[in-house]
């Protein structure tokens, strides 16, 4: 169940309840694509980064150690160790982003591993089975997610054959969550709205899947090669369109700017690697822009990544300790750099939460904005 406690501007404070606890929006969706942060950090310290939910990814997990092996074992939530809500993208990304191995039918997609080179099919029905079987709490429809910039006659096709594929999956996934042996019969399945930048096709799109009374909705397909503006004007073309009772997701974005834009337009839930993956490279996220501690600068700098920030890192660590540490090759850098921008970004939640709640979100997101452009 979702319910909006208060709104500011099209910006909504909502909490959704979900059979894995209820959560507060808008929310960051940590990414632990094959059932583990990246930087060796632990579901246990997830919970001390004031993390709500964790997201898995469904191609990654089927191809290893496989789907039916996590079900064997109780479903994701017990072999990851995790008790919040989970969501498990539906494979299509990946499959679609594995250009050069994969063939696109009406039934789905033929493509071949990219670990071992096995040949494999997904369709809406199998990436229904691998969610039912990883017993995530939110499953995402199996959608082709176009580039971007494709022409319009191919994006059309796409997103017919889309919205096909939605009706498969929610017919799949009443059955899924009817069988005895399922692990999870309360999973909930968002639909995903595709089309590229082509406005009116976005629109009519959107208009469509509101119709199928989803758990949820996601916006696709953006940031993968559009300009931030293009992205933003999307964004605003669809939200009127989709239903103003059910969560709205913006799939893999991204910058602490894109959220707080994001958020000032109607969106509830995000997801994005760049956190952990900037993170495991040294570059660090403050509300002064961002910092990159391989610069020689730091070299000497005894203060933490950022003053003030309460997160474990920045309370025990400096600079000059978490440089050497990257420099020598050591594990334990990457991992603090992941805890803290982690941190940062659900911590940045917390306060855009708290700022919609107090009818001040638009001067947090120009202030905010500013703070980081300014830099250090």
């Amino acid at each position: 169940m979702y319910k909006i406690l208060k709104t500011d501007g099209n910006a909504k404070r909502a909490e959704f309840t979900t059979v894995h606890g209820t959560v507060q929006t808008p929310l960051f969706m940590n990414v632990g694509t094959a059932a583990a942060i990246k930087g060796a950090v632990s579901t246990e310290d997830l919970q001390g980064l004031k993390t709500q939910v964790e997201l898995s990814n469904t191609y990654h997990l089927h191809v290893r150690p496989g789907d039916k092996i996590v079900k064997e074992l109780g479903g994701l939530h017990k072999f990851m160790n995790w008790d919040k809500p989970i969501l498990t993208d539906s494979g299509g990304f990946q499959v679609f982003s594995l250009s050069s191995l994969r063939k696109i039918k009406e039934e789905g997609v033929y493509f071949n591993s990219h670990v071992d080179g096995r040949k494999i099919f997904m369709g809406p029905e199998e990436s229904m089975q691998i969610q039912s079987n990883l017993a995530s709490t939110i499953a995402m429809a199996f959608d082709e997610c176009a580039p971007a910039l494709a022409d319009e006659k191919y994006v059309r096709n796409s997103v017919d054959r889309t919205t096909r594929w939605l009706e498969r999956c929610q017919v799949e996934m009443k059955r899924l969550n009817s069988l005895d042996d399922t692990i999870n019969k309360n999973q909930l399945l968002f639909g995903i709205n595709q089309g590229a930048i082509h406005k009116h096709i976005r629109a009519e799109h959107a208009r469509t899947i509101a119709d199928m009374n989803l758990d949820g909705y996601a916006i696709g397909g953006l940031a993968v090669g559009e300009t931030h503006e293009q992205m933003y004007e999307i964004i605003e073309e669809v939200i009127p369109f989709l239903p103003k009772d059910k969560p709205t997701y913006l799939m893999g974005v991204g910058t602490p700017a894109n959220i707080l834009e994001a958020v000032d337009r109607g969106v509830d839930f995000f997801d994005c690697v760049y956190p952990t993956r900037n993170g495991r490279h040294g570059h660090l996220y403050t509300k002064k822009g961002k910092i990159n501690l391989f610069n020689a600068k730091y070299e000497l700098d005894s203060k933490p990544i950022e003053e003030g920030c309460m997160c474990p890192t920045c309370r025990k660590y400096s600079r000059a300790y978490i440089r050497h540490l990257l420099k020598a090759k050591e594990m334990l850098g990457m991992r603090l750099c992941v805890m803290h921008n982690l941190y940062f970004y659900n911590n940045m939640m917390e306060e855009i939460r708290l700022a919609i709640e107090e009818g001040r979100y638009k001067q947090y997101k120009n202030d905010m904005l500013a703070s980081m452009e300014q830099g250090e």
